[in-house]
């Protein structure tokens, strides 16, 4: 599949909005521990994780892959990558934490983060 910077930006504008008009949630479930340790590691609440996910661009997106849970294999979810800075939450060190970040933009336009946790492996930026 051929995705243009163009294609990514209008997807991130799409879902920029629907983030801007809060019609989204972070996934924060027993099946998503890596986004929950996310807030228990670092100083960090809703408020900056809109500003992180708000600050997305292009040029942080990384692939697209088909999800794989039953039911739902006609959907697609976007992957992206971003260097932030978070207080750790035990201590006083302020840290560079690489995110992985993935989306799910329902046909509503409702948009389900899937992933936002720290990176385990680097990932590769189809721009970069």
């Amino acid at each position: 599949m051929e995705i243009t910077k163009n294609d990514i930006e209008l997807y991130l504008a799409e879902v920029k909005d629907s983030i801007q008009k809060d019609q989204y949630r972070i996934e924060r479930n027993s099946r998503r521990l890596d986004n929950l340790n996310l807030f228990l590691d670092y100083v960090i609440d809703e408020t900056k994780a809109k500003d992180i996910l708000m600050g997305l661009t292009a040029m942080d997106f990384s692939e697209v892959l088909q999800n794989e849970h039953k039911g739902f294999e006609h959907e697609q979810l976007y992957v992206f990558g971003k260097d932030v800075e978070l207080l750790e939450r035990t201590g006083s060190e302020r840290k560079q934490v690489s995110l992985y970040i993935k989306f799910n933009k329902l046909e509503n336009c409702y948009v389900i983060v899937v992933s936002l946790h720290e990176q385990k492996y680097p990932i590769k930026y189809y721009f970069k």
